[in-house]
């Protein structure tokens, strides 16, 4: 999928929805808050660390870390879309790049996470979006992707252990978690 296939996906979410879970693809905001309660908990403490949020969309995973007092030293926020850029600057007051994460020079972070934001990629996309993160993650990389079969609904699908294999390819000690949503999966990248 292009970064105009992208833009526009998000650009008729935002208008549709406004800012909010819905508003950058999600279902709900329930499953946007499960999501991130794996990633928190695989990452765990963040005290005294950076996180890199590779598509961070409206900032909602740095606001989720605030609720729950797990805040990084540092958080950056990554996304491709202006209009996002500017919207989780404003919600979070925090620092929010603009950066196509398939193309641009990544900054380095302890950790770097992603949350959805790879769904609408190709099958090669997202290899070379994980790839690209875990090169500039020095602890690891956590994301997640849905799983199964691709379906005519835009969202791209995938079998978790052929990336969980990729993802070991690349050196990485890899987890993979599953129970937590049906169709949804977590791998984490150490």
């Amino acid at each position: 999928m292009s970064n105009r296939d992208q833009k526009a996906f998000y650009r008729e979410q935002l208008a549709r929805y406004g800012s909010c879970a819905e508003g950058v693809g999600w279902q709900s905001s329930h499953t946007q808050r499960r999501r991130f309660a794996v990633i928190e908990k695989a990452m765990g403490p963040l005290s005294g660390l950076s996180v890199a949020d590779a598509g961070c969309g409206l900032g909602d995973f740095l606001l989720y870390l605030r609720d729950r007092g797990n805040v990084p030293a540092r958080y950056l926020g990554l996304e491709l879309l202006p209009e996002l850029v500017e919207e989780a600057g404003r919600r979070t007051r925090a620092e929010i790049r603009r950066c196509d994460i398939l193309a641009d020079r990544l900054p380095a972070a302890d950790w770097y996470l992603c949350s959805g934001a790879m769904n609408r990629l190709s099958p090669l996309e997202t290899r070379l979006f994980i790839r690209r993160c875990w090169e500039a993650s020095r602890k690891g990389f956590v994301f997640n992707l849905l799983e199964g079969r691709s379906a005519s609904d835009g969202f791209t699908r995938h079998r978790s252990r052929e990336i969980l294999g990729y993802c070991r390819s690349l050196g990485a000690r890899t987890r993979l978690i599953g129970d937590y949503l049906d169709g949804d999966f977590t791998i984490v990248m150490r």
